[in-house]
């Protein structure tokens, strides 16, 4: 399985330290030339975009370094762990530097399984929403085919058996449980709901079992060209999802 990785492995980030802030550039470049996984990222982009509350309050995207989510959210202030071009502050998600009740969203994609102390980020959620703001993510789900796909064909560790919610940080990409959200926010629901009192989880929308696979992501070559994108959607929508989704689309609110 680790031939066909590097076999598979896209040539712009093959070999790339993950946490070298290059690397991250380059990913961007990665999405941009790959037509299947751009589609992608501008359908998660738009849901995104649709989950923001009318009213007062700043829109902050955490892990912004890969994308282009200002494009769909107009006023968005974008921020990432590492220093890159086009971020409008460099902060880390366990530690807010905003006042109590001043966001109105916090979003991301495929960022809270990189934090290596997630209760410190449901905390400080908690405390900078406004009532009624939200965080919305686009993250892994656990599922039997995501258990499978995630322990053999993906980099990243996914332990869904961990009782813990934290892990050792060893950087801030290489870092990772890709099970993290499905523990947090399913597996341990009853745990969130009584350390987080004031979030409420509003959304679990398992999503994409193949889509995300075909395009080979980030990290390998497309695997479908890119007009198989929309016959692969419509064939998603007889996939049995909640046993077969890699993602989820997932909505906490501030009460």
């Amino acid at each position: 399985m680790e031939l066909l990785r590097h076999l598979l492995a896209h040539p712009l980030t093959r070999g790339l330290d993950l946490d070298d802030p290059r690397t991250t550039a380059l990913r961007r470049k990665v999405i941009e030339s790959k037509p299947f996984l751009l589609r992608i990222y501008q359908d998660w982009y738009r849901w995104l975009n649709q989950q923001v509350p009318a009213g007062l309050g700043a829109v902050v995207e955490l892990g912004a370094g890969a994308g282009f989510l200002r494009e769909y959210i107009p006023g968005l202030m974008a921020t990432d762990v590492l220093y890159l071009p086009g971020i409008d502050c460099v902060l880390n998600g366990e530690r807010l530097p905003f006042e109590d009740d001043a966001l109105k969203a916090i979003v991301m994609s495929n960022v809270l399984h990189h934090m290596p102390h997630v209760r410190h980020f449901f905390a400080e959620a908690q405390r900078c929403l406004r009532p009624g703001g939200v965080v919305a993510m686009i993250e892994p789900w656990m599922t039997p085919w995501s258990r499978f796909v995630y322990a053999t064909m993906h980099h990243e560790p996914c332990d869904p058996r961990s009782v813990e919610w934290e892990f050792p940080s060893s950087g801030p990409l290489s870092s990772a449980n890709e099970a993290l959200p499905w523990i947090c926010l399913q597996r341990d629901r009853s745990t969130f709901d009584k350390a987080f009192p004031e979030l409420s989880i509003e959304t679990i929308e398992p999503i994409m079992p193949l889509r995300y696979m075909m395009s080979g992501g980030i990290a390998m070559r497309n695997l479908l060209p890119a007009w198989s994108y929309g016959p692969l959607g419509l064939f998603e929508q007889v996939w049995p999802i909640n046993r077969g989704a890699l993602f989820a689309r997932l909505l906490l609110r501030r009460r």
